[in-house]
């Protein structure tokens, strides 16, 4: 079993920025420098020969300075030319009532960057470095095309927030709810353009409220986002044995169920609350309280982390979607999400029908999970699937006129790589 983490104070040169870790530099050589002054005239004579040294690594750094200033004046005003085009882009969008957030364009975009990076061989750049500056440009300019409205499963501070700021960056405007259903009707009601929900965990499996909402409602999974998930044990208490109960989401007390029998923490109350974030702000009140909960909420509230890291599987991942009322056009790396309510049902075989004219249709299924369906209260199920593919592939068009209304679409959108 994975060891979970006691908290220690990290070294403060972590949050340091380049900068301050110069002016650090520099004030331990004025230290020395006044210290050997007044000292010997031999200990004078050997600071004036690394004093040369120090002049001439500040000049090396002054010229590497300079050639950082003059790149960053060319970025900023390239910065400044690329939203130039993004308003005009804005305003032919709102003229045509077209969504501004598309994230097949986005993800085209990565795409050509990632080849450009590797036909002129740029080593610094990676996919990584690529989409986090890219995201955040990406962010910033829907919102000044138009302002972006979000409504996510809250509070502030809980993972869904986290995975919703990082696709729509810290300028967009947020809509915390306390429940999956809430976010479908704050985008019924117009209160919000998109919701970021989670769908599933590669723990603790499908969010059945979310597979609920998406075959009740007709809006649609327009991308997805893959999170790791790392649980911090959280609490204002000094001792363990003072703690008397612990807040969480239901599913987060599965995920650290090692954890919690490891120190005996599993006999003790378990509260579940609407989200990790909650437990945590009852936890920074409640004397004898704990949270299980994210290291952002954490900070959020102020409370105390005693364990970090506390997660069955270091592999822990959610896996949120963002759903809106627009159909994004075919890439080269598509995904299909349906659900699936097969008139028989009953019948030996119906399944394997179904996953046969997959086969037929050479179709790639990633993903099959079973989900009562509420009828006339008898004991029938749906599937939610998941394939690679998009809706307007003659493929799936071939499968989907086959099964008629049996299949709900449930979105195509690009698939997390």
């Amino acid at each position: 079993m994975k060891q979970p983490l006691k908290k220690d104070i990290e070294s403060k040169s972590k949050d340091f920025s380049v900068s301050n870790t110069e002016s650090s530099f520099d004030s331990k050589v004025a230290q020395d420098y006044n210290h050997l002054d007044s000292n010997t005239g031999q200990k004078i004579q050997k600071l004036d020969s690394t004093t040369h040294t120090q002049q001439s690594i500040e000049k090396d750094l002054q010229t590497l300075r300079q050639n950082i200033d003059s790149i960053d004046k060319e970025i900023i005003q390239l910065l400044d030319k690329r939203l130039t085009f993004v308003q005009q882009i804005g305003h032919l969008k709102v003229k045509n009532n077209a969504s501004i957030y598309r994230p097949d364009r986005e993800r085209a975009i990565i795409q050509n960057l990632l080849s450009i990076t590797k036909e002129k061989g740029l080593k610094n750049l990676n996919k990584s470095i690529i989409e986090a500056i890219f995201y955040e440009i990406f962010a910033i300019a829907r919102n000044i095309e138009t302002p972006q409205k979000i409504a996510f499963l809250g509070p502030i501070g809980s993972y869904t927030h986290q995975a919703a700021e990082n696709r729509f960056g810290p300028l967009s405007a947020y809509l915390p709810l306390t429940t999956i259903s809430a976010v479908f009707e704050a985008l019924q009601r117009g209160n919000a353009k998109y919701g970021v929900i989670p769908l599933e965990n590669n723990t603790n499996g499908m969010v059945g409220e979310t597979i609920d909402n998406l075959a009740k409602h007709n809006f649609k999974i327009i991308n997805e986002i893959i999170l790791p998930i790392h649980h911090s044990f959280a609490t204002k208490e000094k001792h363990i044995n003072d703690i008397k109960r612990i807040y969480s989401k239901d599913i987060a007390f599965g995920q650290c169920s090692n954890f919690l029998q490891s120190y005996q923490l599993h006999e003790i109350e378990h509260i579940s609350v609407s989200s990790t974030a909650f437990g945590a702000k009852l936890a920074s009140s409640e004397s004898g309280s704990a949270a299980i909960c994210s290291e952002i909420a954490t900070k959020l509230y102020n409370v105390p982390i005693m364990f970090a890291n506390i997660e069955n599987h270091c592999t822990n991942q959610t896996r949120f979607v963002i759903i809106s009322d627009f159909t994004n056009e075919k890439g080269q790396n598509d995904k299909t999400s349906i659900f699936v309510s097969m008139k028989d049902f009953g019948k030996a075989g119906a399944l394997f029908g179904l996953l046969q004219d997959f086969k037929d249709e050479s179709i790639n299924i990633t993903k099959i999970d079973s989900r009562p369906i509420q009828s006339d209260g008898a004991f029938h199920s749906g599937f939610y699937m998941d394939f690679y593919g998009h809706k307007d592939d003659e493929s799936v068009k071939r499968l989907f006129d086959k099964r008629g209304d049996e299949i709900k679409w449930l979105g195509s959108y690009p698939a997390f790589a």
